[in-house]
């Protein structure tokens, strides 16, 4: 037990690191809007709708009004898009987990808590207590490098966030337009099924009447049969793209309350011009920003490890103890841990194959995105086209051709049944056209998401993690 009799420079000195402690620690503190404001402003810049975190009740029962109000009106690409936002549980799900993320960057930036032991030990009536605080030095010595890193890690977060935020507006959108289109072409079905049945009921009666041959009545039948079974399909087509559509927009309600427009949006006259596309992706996916980011921490982080490679442990503390019939002791004391067995070379090795495997896969999505750049930019082109082909050329010539064998029937040069056959062309025609045209509004969809974040369904390099390998161990 070592006796001091000026206890008060090192009770002042400890006080002067107490405050400084807590000045540092101050520094570290929770955003007014949780980190959300970045997400909504990433989310705007690319869908052209800010999505909302329904934190409270009362945002909850407005977004659930703004809902209803969406479901009494035809649904539109954009009103699609904007029930996504608000009544997907799975988004505000991980917009809540952005909180998660901001706690960690706000932990990061707090010292970790001081230690207090306390001992007493008595012995033939003598009482000997000893009293000890102690910090942990190194932690605040590597604070500013932790808040550092912390505040990337949050940064990928955000990003991760609006991510999230674009590929749910991507898959609202392509499932608007499936929906619309599966509807139609049910229609158009029912129409070629009910010509089938018609075609079929004459034939049957000029057969029994001795008036049409056996082989004709046959193939009659079998396209009525073919007729019904490709209805049934598309009444199920239609059914499952709803559902779709209604798990897009997180809708809990039958999916019949949506009420969908009749027809597909008019192909528009001249298609997307598209400068720099690649470029473009470059400055504005986020799976690219966020994997560069990735690297920027995990470098971080490197160079955090190489600080603190020789010394790992470093506490420094204020001592005093006390014993019956004897003056106080005061004191302070060091607690340092030996590179005696390990030099900190297994943690510095580990952070540099975690930063080169992080510039990897940086250059990974940046090469997956410049691909499925150009793959969605010449997809897009080629439904654009073949829907502008039915649009100006199929659908007319068809219409033309059933004119001119409505002039003949008048004129009985044809059979009743080849007019039903040129109606049944005419249909399929037009249901053709119907699918190019939802081809080129998906296409234009998967383009607008390959400038702005991954295509749904690509393939390829998987996105990097959204923490780096390496972390600093901040304030618990």
């Amino acid at each position: 037990m070592n006796q001091s009799h000026h206890p008060w420079p090192a009770r002042r000195r400890l006080a002067t690191l107490t405050l400084a402690t807590l000045a540092l620690s101050g520094c570290a503190s929770f955003s007014d809007d949780g980190g959300f404001g970045t997400v909504a402003q990433l989310s705007r810049e690319r869908i052209g709708q800010a999505p909302t975190h329904l934190r409270t009740a009362g945002q909850t029962d407005s977004a659930q009004a703004r809902i209803a109000e969406l479901l009494a009106q035809p649904l539109t690409a954009e009103s699609a898009v904007e029930m996504a936002l608000l009544g997907n549980p799975a988004l505000q799900a991980g917009y809540a987990e952005l909180g998660v993320a901001e706690a960690d960057r706000v932990r990061a930036g707090r010292l970790a808590n001081p230690t207090f032991s306390f001992g007493r030990k008595h012995s033939d009536g003598a009482v000997d207590i000893d009293r000890s605080l102690t910090f942990n030095l190194l932690s605040l010595l590597t604070l500013p490098l932790a808040q550092q890193v912390a505040t990337q890690q949050f940064e990928q977060a955000q990003i991760a966030a609006a991510e999230a935020t674009v590929a749910l507006a991507t898959e609202a959108r392509m499932a608007y337009f499936d929906a619309v289109a599966a509807a139609q072409l049910l229609t158009y079905h029912g129409q070629v099924k009910a010509a089938a049945d018609t075609a079929g009921e004459l034939a049957r009666r000029m057969a029994a009447a001795g008036n049409f041959n056996r082989l004709d009545q046959l193939r009659e039948q079998a396209f009525q049969a073919d007729a019904t079974a490709r209805l049934a399909r598309a009444q199920q087509q239609a059914l499952a793209a709803r559902e779709r559509l209604a798990r897009a927009l997180g809708l809990a309600q039958d999916p019949a309350a949506l009420r969908l427009p009749e027809r597909l949006p008019d192909l528009p006259a001249a298609p997307l011009a598209v400068q720099d596309a690649e470029q473009t992706a470059m400055d504005r996916r986020l799976d690219v920003q966020r994997a560069k980011r990735t690297t920027e921490a995990t470098a971080r982080a490197l160079g955090l490890t190489q600080t603190t490679r020789m010394v790992n442990v470093l506490h420094l503390g204020y001592q005093n103890s006390s014993a019956t019939g004897e003056s106080r002791a005061n004191g302070y004391e060091i607690e340092l841990e030996l590179p005696l067995f390990d030099f900190g070379g297994a943690r510095v090795a580990r952070a540099e194959a975690s930063y080169l495997a992080s510039v990897h896969r940086t250059a990974a999505v940046a090469v997956q995105a410049r691909s499925e750049v150009r793959e969605a930019h010449a997809a897009y082109r080629s439904a654009y086209d073949i829907a502008r082909h039915y649009r100006d050329e199929v659908v007319p010539l068809r219409k033309r051709i059933s004119d001119e064998n409505l002039l003949r029937y008048n004129g009985m040069f044809v059979s009743v049944f080849d007019l039903l056959a040129d109606a049944r062309e005419q249909v399929s025609a037009v249901a053709g056209a119907v699918e190019a045209l939802r081809d080129h509004w998906q296409a234009q969809t998967r383009l607008q998401a390959a400038l702005a974040g991954r295509v749904p369904g690509g393939g390829g390099a998987s996105a990097p993690a959204l923490t780096p390998t390496s972390s600093p161990s901040g304030g618990h």
